[in-house]
């Protein structure tokens, strides 16, 4: 029998190409992500409008999260890492095909489409990379918290730098050069990473169900559940609602006003990724997982949760009770939110650990494949939402909504005790 990969010579050389094909990827998410959003809205689209360009990317994200488990299973980790990275390729050149003649349905109908290809492309790379952490991370203590820690911190940060690089590029070469650019340097990586994977991760098994991605652990169904919510309560601000709240406050409508708000927004948005992913790295020495159980852990998860309540509620509270932007409580937004992403990242990394704890080798990928089903669910409802209560009520109606979806997240936390392993 072979050793397990954690202990084989090639394990770690696996994970290394791993994460550095995540990387690369999520750069380029990021900066898609600023370049589409800012430069519709400069084009005039609506807050709902901008939202609907993000919907299919979520809606692809469920349904490639709620097959990409088995078809990973099926036919091996790799091929579905190889596949998402070709899809951003092909997303990215696609994107460079919008006609700036066409009438705003049109563009919008192209770009929803566009943007629901790199939604897929998107969750084949993230199950694949997380799955293989629980199959490459050292068995012993807290080693599988510690190595999916440093890849999703280390993968929220790029992706902050992505979204600085996409408001930066903007800014400096248009959209198309931009676009341009990130397709040829996503195609060079993958074609390194095609190159020099090393062997190790399974290839796959041809006895691999569809039925099987279906969750049968009432463990994995809650804290999917739990995902939805806290998802949903970041996306809800984050996706339209407070980049467009600061082009308001930032922007005077000129050329060189647009400009120096993409780049302030893009900053922003940037600080707040990348602190987020910091402090996903370092969530295990923060909440001492070495000498903690997985069920202490689920028992902590419910504290951060509650405790991230406070910040959407307050700010919300501050942004009814002044009425109309002012320039103390665009400061107050700016900490509130960087506490936010603080509080934020602990729950996420929390969640990131507790899947792959509660899941088991066999069935790794389709319980990774259908956490993530639930992740994408509450960020297609946290996007929709953006939009929508961004146009009825603004910033305050934003966070509020956040805030209740963060009240849904701790319920469902909650009943994780109510189901100790077996």
């Amino acid at each position: 029998m072979s050793p397990p990969l954690s202990d084989r010579p090639d394990g770690f050389a696996a994970y290394v190409a791993v994460t550095a094909a995540y990387w690369a990827f999520m750069l380029t998410d990021g900066a898609l992500r600023m370049l589409v959003l800012l430069h519709f809205n400069s084009l005039g689209f609506s807050p709902v409008q901008l939202a609907y360009l993000f919907v299919l990317y979520e809606v692809a994200g469920v349904v490639t999260n709620l097959s990409a488990g088995w078809i990973a299973a099926r036919f091996g980790l790799t091929s579905t890492l190889y596949a998402g990275l070709g899809l951003q390729v092909l997303a990215l050149l696609a994107l460079t095909q919008l006609d700036p003649t066409w009438s705003m349905a049109a563009s919008v109908v192209f770009v929803m489409s566009v943007q629901g290809l790199s939604g897929v492309a998107k969750d084949l790379a993230k199950m694949s990379s997380k799955s293989a952490v629980k199959l490459l991370a050292p068995p012993d203590g807290d080693g599988l918290f510690r190595w999916v820690a440093l890849l999703t911190g280390s993968k929220n940060a790029v992706k902050g730098f992505g979204f600085l690089l996409g408001a930066g590029a903007l800014a400096l070469f248009g959209f198309t050069a931009s676009v341009l650019g990130m397709a040829a340097v996503l195609a060079l990586i993958l074609a390194l990473v095609l190159w020099r994977m090393p062997g190790g991760l399974p290839a796959g098994r041809k006895d691999a169900k569809f039925r099987e991605v279906l969750s049968r652990n009432p463990r994995v169904n809650w804290l999917s559940a739990a995902r939805m919510f806290l998802f949903g309560a970041r996306d809800v601000w984050f996706v339209v609602g407070i980049p467009i709240y600061f082009y308001s406050v930032l922007s005077d409508g000129t050329p060189d006003g647009q400009r120096a708000a993409f780049f302030m927004i893009g900053i922003f948005m940037a600080v707040w990724v990348i602190l987020y992913g910091a402090v996903q790295a370092k969530a295990p020495a923060v909440l001492r997982s070495k000498d903690r159980t997985a069920a202490e852990l689920a028992g902590a998860a419910r504290f951060w949760v509650g405790t991230l309540f406070l910040v959407p509620a307050v700010l919300a509270l501050a942004a009814w009770w002044a009425g109309a932007p002012a320039p103390w409580l665009t400061v107050s937004i700016v900490a509130g939110l960087l506490v936010f992403g603080v509080l934020f990242a602990l729950n996420s990394s929390l969640h990131s650990y507790l899947i792959l704890a509660f899941t088991d080798a066999k069935r790794v990928t389709m319980d990774v494949g259908f956490y993530y089903m639930a992740n994408a669910v509450g960020r297609l409802i946290g996007t929709v939402l953006s939009g929508l209560s961004y146009q009825w009520g603004g910033v305050p109606l934003c966070l509020g909504v956040a805030a209740l979806m963060i009240v849904a997240s701790w319920a469902c936390i909650g009943r994780i005790a109510d189901h100790p392993a077996n």
